[in-house]
Formats: structure tokens, sequence, C-alpha cells
């Protein structure tokens, strides 16, 4: 990787110590120093925090990697770009992997799009531009008035099935509802695999049965409608019984997705793919967040193997189950970064990506 010019100055904004790997290994890969600054909590649980060298007139990279305590680290982030948009700093670029409260990006009957309302408090806090990656709507860009660039980790993740998987050439890529197939087919089409759709499942929060077009509820009322008008009413979906679309028999299963928190939907996949013959099973994401208990119910499942990136710390979650594996994707971000400092293009990086992907 070519050298980045003078003017660069790379902070981590997490107060979490097992956070602030990926920053290091961002930094070494680019041949500078972490800038100095403390981020700690006071006894009263506000955050403060304390940049100790200039930054003024300088491109300033704020890497933050999503914490247990999702809160305390968005008010991290936020305070250390404030910080440095007073400090006069002449670019304030956040480095977020996996951008937080992703899933809340449609309305919810009475409830609100987070993701919008995050976007806004980092543009209006200083942000000058965002790098982050596999966003779980492509759509979240839009809510930003600032550039975004959203990364891929496929490449990354095909790469280990290459060298990883030895008898990969008999598998077939497997997308746990009909709302990841996209991504499934994708996979499937790179390594000239075929691709399977488990159909059937649970209703997940992506449903349309929970979105604002059905608030206030559908009941008919005729005193508030004119008696003239009969609003037709939705028919509800029904659940067909669980099929799987494609022959897994004798075959290894890899299912995609871009998130694994609640592994809930993944082991009843995994359940549904053993009875359908499937000898081995894989999960892919890009962001390995499991929470709660879903260590222990992956080394108890039917899952041979769980590949994250890290783009969430998860190290904690390693020790617990042997079954989660992580793939290094700091090469990316910081070749994004040198690029972005260097005014080259970022079209490299982007390079056979479709608008599908």
């Amino acid at each position: 990787m070519s050298a980045t010019k003078g003017g660069l100055v790379i902070f981590t904004a997490n107060s979490n110590p097992s956070s602030r790997e990926l920053g290091r290994r961002i930094a070494e890969r680019l041949g500078v120093e972490l800038g100095k600054v403390q981020v700690y909590q006071e006894a009263n649980r506000e955050t403060r925090v304390q940049i100790q060298e200039s930054v003024r007139g300088k491109d300033v990279f704020i890497i933050q990697t999503v914490s247990r305590d999702v809160n305390t680290t968005i008010m991290e982030l936020l305070i250390m770009v404030y910080a440095c948009r007073t400090s006069c700093a002449h670019s304030i670029i956040g480095v977020l992997p996996y951008f937080p409260y992703s899933k809340q990006c449609k309305m919810r009957k009475r409830g609100s799009i987070v993701s919008k309302l995050l976007a806004s408090m980092m543009c209006k806090a200083g942000l000058t531009h965002l790098i982050t990656m596999d966003l779980h709507q492509k759509e979240i860009q839009g809510f930003f008035n600032i550039p975004v660039d959203n990364l891929r980790a496929s490449p990354f993740l095909l790469q280990y099935i290459q060298e990883e998987i030895p008898d990969y050439r008999n598998a077939v890529i497997v997308a746990k509802s009909p709302a990841s197939a996209k991504r499934a087919q994708s996979f499937a089409e790179r390594l000239r695999l075929g691709i399977a759709v488990i159909h059937g499942e649970a209703q997940d929060a992506e449903s349309d049965l929970v979105d604002g077009r059905h608030s206030p509820p559908t009941v008919k009322n005729m005193g508030a409608i004119h008696p003239s008008l009969e609003i037709p009413l939705l028919i509800p979906k029904e659940k067909p019984p669980i099929t799987v679309v494609g022959d897994v028999g004798g075959r290894i299963a890899i299912i995609v997705d871009d998130i694994i928190d609640d592994v809930d939907t993944f082991l009843a996949a995994a359940e549904t793919l053993k009875e359908r013959g499937a000898y081995k099973i894989f999960v892919m994401a890009t962001h390995g967040i499991l929470s709660s208990d879903a260590p222990r119910l992956i080394e108890e499942s039917a899952i041979d193997e769980v590949v994250v990136t890290n783009t969430v710390p998860h190290e904690l979650q390693k020790l617990q189950c042997p079954k989660i594996k992580t793939v290094d994707i700091s090469m990316i971000l910081s070749e994004a970064i040198r690029r972005i400092h260097n005014g080259e293009s970022m079209s490299y990086l982007f390079r056979n990506i479709g608008l599908d992907d």
C-alpha cells in the first residue's frame, strides 16, 4: 500500500479496549500512529473526550466500532466529531464499519426512523464524510447530506469460502428467507454455485405487516368515513409451510446474510437444511453482533461454522463458541482512508459491484 501524504490523523473513539483493535490494525497498515485522545465515562455516566494533539487543518478519521453499549458508542463518536470541528480540523471522516440502528430504517407503526435521526445528528455534529460497510439497507445513504462510501465485505467472505472450505464446489448458497435472496444470488453467481431459498419461516421485523402503512389500524368506522366510501381491507398474510426451493441433499449449505444477531432464524434454517440432507452448514455474515445467548445456541446447534468479519468486536463470543471464525477487513478500510486522504478515486474499491450487491 502506498504511503499517505501528511496531515492525516486517525483516532479511535471507543472507550472499550477490545473495540480499539480494528483501529490499531488500520493504523498499522497505513504506517501511522493512532492519535492521542482520552475517551472515558464520568462517575455519573457522562462521556468525556479530550483530544491531546493538534488537529487544525488536518484530515481527521475517527474509527468507531459498536460495543454492547450502543448508545454510549454513539455519544463518544458525536462528542469527538464536535471536538474536532471546534478545533478547526480540515475534514472529519467517520469510519463506522457497522452502522448502528440500521435495522430501524423504516417506519414501524407509531415508531420512528431512527437511522435518519442518527444520520442527522452526525451531520449536525460536524461529520463531513462517512465510511461504512454493508448497510442493512443501501437507501440509508440517502439519509445523509454528506458523501457516504458503503464498502462491501463480500470479496473477503468469498475468498474465505474458496480457501477454507475444501469441497466448496459441492456447496449451495442458501437464503434463509426470500428477503435475502439477492445477496445469496450474488454469492452464487460469483462462485458458480447453485442457490436455495427457504420460504415459509416466521415473518421477521422487515415484513410489511408492521410498517407505517398499517397505522392507524384498518378498522371500519363508518362514523368517521363518508357513507359513500368503502375502503377495502387488506387480506392478511398467511404463512405457508416451510419449504426449501432448491436441492441441498448431499451438499454443503452456506447461509449468507448481512447481520447475525438474534440467531433463532439461523438455527431454524440450519435444522431445515439438515432435514433436507445437507451434510455441512456454514453461516456467513458481515456483522457478527451475536447478542445474548447466541454463542451458546450456535455451539449446541446443527451449524458447523459461523464466519463473520471484525466490523464488530466479538472476542468474548469466540471464547464461548469455537465455531465462530473471523475475517479481517481492515485492509479495505485502510485503503479507503488512504484514497480519501490523497484525493484518489474510490471506484477501485467498488469494481464488479452491481446494484443488487
